[in-house]
């Protein structure tokens, strides 16, 4: 089995609904999934709210989630969510914050994470990994770690004596005993490249257009 990732562009269209539309979100995310020959009723879209005070939510997704949030309306709400069946892909829309795509070779188990300054204050990075091995016993050493394009320097956490989000998130895998040499960091800073979308810079009034890349990742039997 072979973990693949794959990630979007501006120029691919929004990948998550801002203004209600879900017919052109939808449209989006299931010509890119298409173009990487990845099915989108074999794909689950990864959602989250900032509703509540707990972003440390972990779900385990299941047979009856493929489709979801892709071929009919999203019911997922988690920070997290994790595979432990091959063809099976998770697609998280993003605008500046990390997605962490972790995999364990060993059992074949992928997650994805998303962290943003919201859940990096709570240690998300630590606990996502904990969840792991609490509910799969994997070995956090084993784990291969790939970090997305996100905002780097010019978004700073203040939380974390101004350290950016790629740093803190790799401080918070390393508490949890994740190997730094195997973490993959994406060099791409989302507040300066415009082939991405950066909701904070159009918060600024930086970006004419507001929108939201992807990632998709799946393990390939």
């Amino acid at each position: 089995m072979q973990r693949q990732i794959y990630t979007s562009i501006a120029s691919d269209g929004s990948m998550k609904s801002l203004d209600g539309d879900q017919s052109s979100a939808r449209k989006n995310r299931t010509i890119f999934l298409e173009k990487n020959d990845i099915n989108p009723a074999d794909t689950t879209l990864h959602t989250l709210s900032y509703g509540g005070d707990n972003y440390c939510r972990y779900q385990e997704l299941h047979e009856t989630d493929k489709g979801d949030g892709i071929l009919r309306d999203s019911t997922v709400d988690a920070d997290a969510v994790v595979v432990t069946h091959p063809n099976h892909a998770v697609l998280l829309p993003l605008g500046d914050c990390v997605g962490a795509v972790i995999y364990d070779p060993t059992q074949g188990i992928l997650m994805v994470s998303h962290l943003g300054r919201q859940n990096l204050e709570q240690y998300g990075g630590t606990k996502c990994i904990q969840y792991l091995v609490d509910s799969y016993g994997i070995d956090p050493a084993q784990l291969t770690i790939w970090l997305s394009p996100s905002a780097g320097d010019g978004y700073p956490l203040h939380a974390f004596n101004n350290h950016n989000l790629q740093e803190v998130t790799l401080q918070q895998l390393a508490k949890a005993g994740v190997d730094e040499k195997k973490v993959n960091i994406s060099t791409i800073n989302t507040l300066t490249d415009l082939e991405y979308y950066s909701h904070s810079e159009f918060l600024k009034g930086n970006r004419k257009t507001n929108g939201r890349f992807c990632i998709v990742a799946v393990i390939r039997d």
